[in-house]
Order: structure tokens, then C-alpha cells, then sequence
């Protein structure tokens, strides 16, 4: 089960870097026809998802897995958001969305910082 799973990760990875790097080729393989427009931006962020996803399924014991995907998604959303808004792409919830994951992302650190002093106070 373990080696099922590292595999989907790493495929689910390799899927969401093609994403990131070359949206409309990706669309072009799977579907025949190349991403425009709008599509763009979205397909890069289904590829952060993605990568996310693959860190959360990388076979592990505990939860530490399931942040570090949560906080990798979070963090590459609000960078590549921010990337957007200055190169002047800018819906109205552009920058909500790249506040509510600088928050989100603050939160999940703390978080991850905490879990991680918990084992060190019991000792």
C-alpha cells in the first residue's frame, strides 16, 4: 500500500510541476486542445493543488504530512496569486484570497510549531 501510494505522489507531483510550468502543453496532451486565457492562471493553481496533494500522500505515520501539504498549498497559492496581482491580473478577490492564505499559512506554522514542542514538554 505504502509503494501505491509514493507513486501516486509522485505522479501527482509530476503533474502539478507540468502544470505550473507549461499549463497550455498539458492541456494540449490531455485534452487535445492548448489552455488560454483564463485558463492559464487556473490550471497553475490545479498544480499547486496537486503538488500539495502529492506532500500530503507521502506515506507517513502521523499528521505531519497532511500540514506540510496544507501549508505547501497555502504558501505556492499565495505567492503565485501575488505574482498575478502585481503582473496586473487583479479580480476582486485577488488580494482577500492572498490575505486569507498569508493567514492561513501563519496559522498552520504555529501550529506545525506547537505539535512539534509538545513531545519536548512530556520528556
Amino acid at each position: 500500500m505504502r509503494k501505491v501510494l509514493l507513486l501516486s505522489a509522485v505522479g501527482e507531483a509530476a503533474t502539478g510541476a507540468a502544470l505550473l510550468i507549461d499549463p497550455s502543453l498539458v492541456a494540449q496532451w490531455l485534452f487535445g486542445d492548448e489552455a488560454t486565457g483564463i485558463a492559464i492562471p487556473l490550471a497553475r493553481v490545479a498544480g499547486i493543488a496537486l503538488i500539495a496533494l502529492a506532500v500530503a500522500c507521502f506515506p507517513d505515520r502521523s499528521m505531519r504530512r497532511a500540514f506540510q501539504g496544507m501549508l505547501t498549498y497555502s504558501v505556492l497559492a499565495m505567492l503565485y496569486l501575488v505574482y498575478v496581482g502585481v503582473s496586473g491580473g487583479v479580480g476582486i478577490l485577488l488580494w482577500p484570497g492572498v490575505a486569507v492564505h498569508a493567514v492561513l499559512s501563519v496559522f498552520l506554522i504555529r501550529s506545525w510549531r506547537q505539535e512539534r514542542r509538545a513531545p519536548e514538554a512530556s520528556t
